[in-house]
């Protein structure tokens, strides 16, 4: 075979990756599309629906108007928290085909809903497909990548997610004179049906196929998305791993597997907590709040969403370069700092003229330090670090940490303003994010470039290591 005909087979795989790692990615569109129509979408229900019933009963109309927006949140912990061990025992691509269904019927529900229960039921199908989508999005592409370019692709889940938000936001804006909420919430349906349209022509994750007995088929799969000289060492690492492993829920809790464990969960805890949804579910508010008209507010609420898009594509672009932790920890930095900007300025008595646009400087600063670090390393990590057998549960409980902490924090915001002020409450996100910062620099690792098995391999000599230096610790004890 020839140079030229090697280098065409090469970029015909490469091609082949990119775009089995860019449909997959749709799940992150989705993901983000819901997070970002429903703002927007809200304005115009309240005038369509009494808000001051349910099912009969009076309640607080700001509390059901809370119940349609975080419905989605609540069906997505429900999601992710099946969707882990269905795509154990499903396969990654038929959990990405089912997933896709369930929020295309949501989408259909909410966009024909009679009244405001329909809808919240909507909501709740809708937000089952989006936490499907969240676990085995990123867990696909990270089996079906070579180590080499694996962070940028899955990296792509995040670029979705943003892209996703930026979509909805203009969405809104499209249909907003006419107050077209149905228009809105029912465009949905378009990226759910591409979404499995196109997945019914990718193939299964190797990993997954070989972890079924399925060999053969997991070293094609291998062939048509790695260099000839990678399959048999990739699929004889995989081998050694899968055997290795007893696949019990209670091997999330195992001395190696335990210290990934908090690391998935610290950065699925931190990636809420310190507040990042606050700002794309109430970004019109805070900068209404800063002096802005209610339309020049909808417009920069846009510029957030397109700075949130740039700077992770500039974090898909380094990713495999730079390393996971310096974006992370350059992000944290940032957004810390950002916070503690953001609180000091709320802090003034007047938000107008140039104090005004220093709060939407930092505010549009905190989003793009969050697009670099924690936005998209979260969910590259989360789809590396843990052993096959147990990679689609441990990814199902991370993420149900993760969305648990995204229905808290929408949850509270509002509160938080009430008792603490917006200064306040910006320094509280800024600890979490200053603590975070401590957090990711003294326990998450680094893996650019290694394959997953690589990965494990060092988790599991880590912690015989360890053990050994333990039980000499402990004979030395003895004898003195």
């Amino acid at each position: 075979m020839s140079a030229t005909q090697t280098g065409a087979t090469t970029g015909d795989r490469n091609s082949f990756v990119y775009v089995v790692a860019g449909l997959a990615a749709l799940n992150g569109l989705l993901f983000g599309f819901d997070t970002g129509v429903i703002s927007g979408a809200m304005l115009y229900i309240r005038d369509t629906f009494d808000l001051t019933m349910i099912m009969g009963y009076a309640i607080d109309p700001s509390l059901v108007e809370g119940v349609v927006v975080s419905g989605a949140m609540v069906g997505a912990i429900f999601g992710a928290a099946l969707g882990g061990r269905l795509a154990d025992r499903l396969g990654r691509r038929r959990l990405i085909l089912v997933g896709a269904v369930v929020f295309f019927v949501g989408s259909l529900i909410m966009a024909v809903a009679p009244n405001v229960e329909v809808l919240i039921l909507g909501r709740i199908v809708d937000g089952i497909g989006v936490g499907f989508a969240s676990v085995v999005g990123p867990l696909y592409i990270s089996e079906i990548s070579p180590p080499k370019i694996r962070g940028s692709l899955v990296s792509l889940n995040q670029l979705t997610i943003t892209s996703g938000i930026l979509i909805a936001y203009l969405v809104n804006y499209a249909f907003a004179n006419g107050g077209e909420w149905r228009w809105m919430l029912g465009i949905g349906m378009l990226p759910a049906a591409i979404l499995f349209l196109g997945m019914l022509y990718m193939p299964a994750s190797p990993r997954w196929l070989y972890e079924q007995g399925r060999e053969s088929d997991a070293r094609e799969v291998l062939s048509r998305t790695r260099s000839e000289g990678r399959v048999g060492e990739e699929l004889e690492e995989i081998k050694k791993t899968i055997q290795t492993e007893s696949g019990t829920l209670r091997d999330l809790l195992k001395a190696w597997v335990r210290p990934m464990l908090i690391v998935g969960v610290g950065l699925a805890a931190f990636q809420q907590i310190t507040g990042i949804n606050t700002v794309m579910y109430y970004a019109p508010t805070i900068l209404e709040s800063t002096g802005f008209a209610d339309t020049a507010s909808i417009l920069a609420t846009v510029g957030i969403g397109a700075i949130n898009v740039v700077m992770t594509v500039v974090a898909v672009l380094l990713i495999d370069r730079t390393g996971r932790r310096p974006l992370l920890l350059t992000g944290l930095a940032g957004m810390t700092v950002m916070l503690a900007v953001l609180g000091a300025v709320f802090y003034l008595p007047g938000l107008s003229g140039v104090v005004g646009w220093v709060a939407t400087g930092s505010l549009m600063l905190y989003v793009a330090f969050f697009a670099i670090g924690l936005g998209p390393v979260f969910w590259l990590m989360i789809s590396e670090i843990y052993p096959m057998e147990v990679r689609g549960t441990a990814m199902g409980v991370v993420t149900v940490v993760n969305w648990a902490g995204n229905l808290i924090v929408s949850l509270t915001f509002l509160r938080l303003v009430d008792v603490f002020g917006q200064s306040g409450t910006f320094w509280l996100y800024g600890a979490f994010s200053a603590l975070a910062l401590v957090f990711c620099y003294q326990l998450v690792p680094e893996t650019k470039g290694r394959s997953l098995e690589e990965i494990e391999a060092d988790l599991r000599e880590t912690a015989v290591g360890t053990a050994a230096s333990d039980d000499r610790s402990s004979a030395t004890d003895a004898d003195d």
